[in-house]
């Protein structure tokens, strides 16, 4: 008999962490969590959390932002469908766009990818106008590559300060 050896592709990717309702503190750390318990994520690097103002129209208190380096072996609209999973248990409500949420959790880089679905859009589109993201991101992973731009995440954090 013949043993089978499986091979499991492990990835790298990036998250964005937010909060502006209930315990911030205590949502963006329950996320990490669940994304520990996870079959298939490690999470390997966690920044400080950054107390932030609300971008858009929508009156709201202040975000915590944090962002987490994760190695996974789920394919990304399986680490999307967890990201979404983890929201929905904690509290999440989608009722208005960039409107107050208990826990928002965005793929940000996914290894070099570039990913352009209907459900996902890697790099995340936005990432590189918003310091709430990259300067948690920069803690953790300042030589990140953005594949679109072809600059790191020190780059681009360094362009918005300019």
């Amino acid at each position: 008999m013949r043993a089978f050896h499986a091979v499991i592709q492990v990835m790298n990717a990036y998250l964005g962490l937010g909060s502006n309702m209930g315990d911030r503190k205590g949502n963006i750390k329950k996320a990490v969590e669940l994304l520990e318990k996870s079959p298939g994520v490690k999470v390997v690097k966690l920044s400080p959390m950054y107390e932030t103002e609300p971008v858009g129209d929508v009156p709201q208190g202040k975000f915590l932002n944090a962002a987490a380096e994760v190695y996974t072996a789920l394919f990304p609209l399986g680490l999307l469908a967890l990201c979404r999973s983890i929201e929905d248990a904690l509290g999440r409500v989608r009722t208005v766009k960039w409107g107050p949420r208990t826990i928002d959790l965005d793929i940000l880089l996914f290894d070099e990818d570039v990913i352009e679905t209907a459900e996902l859009t890697v790099p995340h589109p936005l990432m590189h106008e918003r310091e709430f993201v990259l300067t948690p991101l920069s803690d953790i992973a300042p030589d990140a590559y953005h594949p679109v731009l072809k600059k790191t995440v020190q780059e681009l954090l360094e362009g918005l300060k300019k």
